[in-house]
């Protein structure tokens, strides 16, 4: 039977100097560098990453890219990182924590045990402070010589993995997900387009969208986040596809829409598939002329989109909605000289089915490793 004892967690980690940014300084700081680096906040979703930029040294921390453990004080949020980072100013509310013994797996573990005392214990109006936390008890499995058992953590989380593994088999075998072989005329469209036999022309994304604002219940986060739920809520974030979390509210919009915020970078464009809640600040690409865009072709435009706005945009130089509208993109087009949504939609379909090859070929690879281990 495992046997569990309190430990303080200034005594399993070292607490870190810390460097913090201000976001508004951030366009002086930026370099001429294709090595970017996680920028941390204080967000609950995405491992608390708000964007990646590349910055100058002064200002990154971690840079051994040691593992590493995050605690946002204001929200109790706690993160692991294993690369060098930055970190957005919260006037030293976060705590860098770091140890010999750690790794992926064991911090796993312990953040499970950490989260599961500091959202009790604290709030936003109790802050998790460095002296608090350096002072709180978490539980953890201990040897025989009453130490933290970190090769049982590790081996804890690895059967866990295996075992969802196991799940992501079974439901791909289900879904018939594991097929993903071209047909003959996906072969077809692959090799014309290879050979360059695609002809494109140009459009400017105003001519196919309307932008506007996406509506949104102009709630303040404390409200709108109240309660949880399954409707997502795109926020201003350039990743987890923009969503900043869950809440149990109507949607304010319908699904197979284009979003981006117009207050941080061009990494902020996604698709959304599902219905949703709008934000400050989120722009919507509505088709004009009643076209009915599929989720693929919407895709494949995606792609075109973010790739004509990177790198243009930061929080001095906005992306707003005009700027988006005048936008010139190339789409395929058929022999009627019109937009080629065929092509669009068997493209992004065999992309589909090439990256579905990959998840099946790794799945596959860590079943037979899995099972060698037993074996052995």
């Amino acid at each position: 039977m495992v046997r569990f004892k309190e430990f303080k967690i200034e005594d399993i980690f070292n607490w870190q100097p810390q460097k913090e940014i201000d976001p508004l300084k951030i366009p002086d700081l930026t370099v001429a560098n294709d090595e970017k680096y996680p920028f941390c906040g204080q967000a609950t979703i995405n491992n608390g990453i708000i964007s990646y930029l590349s910055l100058t040294e002064k200002v990154l921390n971690n840079p051994e890219g040691k593992p590493t453990i995050l605690i946002h004080s204001n929200n109790q949020n706690v993160v692991y990182l294993e690369t060098p980072f930055y970190l957005k100013d919260g006037h030293g509310a976060t705590s860098v924590l770091q140890s010999d013994f750690l790794n992926e797996k064991i911090a796993l573990f312990i953040i499970t045990s950490i989260k599961k005392v500091i959202t009790k214990k604290f709030s936003y109006n109790e802050k998790a402070t460095k002296i608090a936390l350096k002072n709180t008890y978490i539980k953890l499995p201990i040897n025989e010589n009453d130490e933290p058992d970190y090769e049982y953590m590790e081996n804890y989380v690895s059967e866990l993995e295996e075992e969802r593994i196991s799940e992501l088999d079974s439901y791909m075998k289900v879904s018939q997900l594991e097929d993903y072989h071209l047909t003959d005329k996906e072969k077809e469209i692959l090799v014309a387009y290879q050979n360059g036999n695609i002809t494109y022309e140009d459009y400017k994304i105003g001519d196919l969208f309307d932008i506007h604002p996406t509506r949104s219940y102009k709630l303040t986060n404390r409200l709108l986040f109240k309660t949880a739920g399954k409707t997502p809520v795109v926020v201003n974030s350039s990743i987890g596809n923009g969503i900043g979390g869950y809440v149990s509210l109507n949607p304010t919009e319908e699904g197979n829409k284009i979003t981006f915020t117009d207050t941080t970078t061009s990494e902020g464009i996604f698709y959304q598939p599902n219905d949703f809640i709008g934000y400050s600040h989120i722009q919507g690409l509505y088709p004009l002329n009643d076209v009915k865009w599929s989720e693929n072709s919407l895709l494949y435009f995606l792609s075109l989109f973010k790739k004509n706005a990177a790198g243009r945009f930061d929080y001095a130089t906005k992306f707003t909605r005009k700027v988006a509208s005048e936008m010139i993109v190339k789409l395929p087009i058929n022999d009627n000289k019109e937009i080629d949504f065929e092509f669009m939609d068997a493209f992004i379909q065999i992309q589909k089915k090439l990256s579905i090859r990959d998840v099946v070929d790794w799945k596959d690879k860590i079943i037979a490793t899995t099972k060698e281990c037993i074996t052995q």
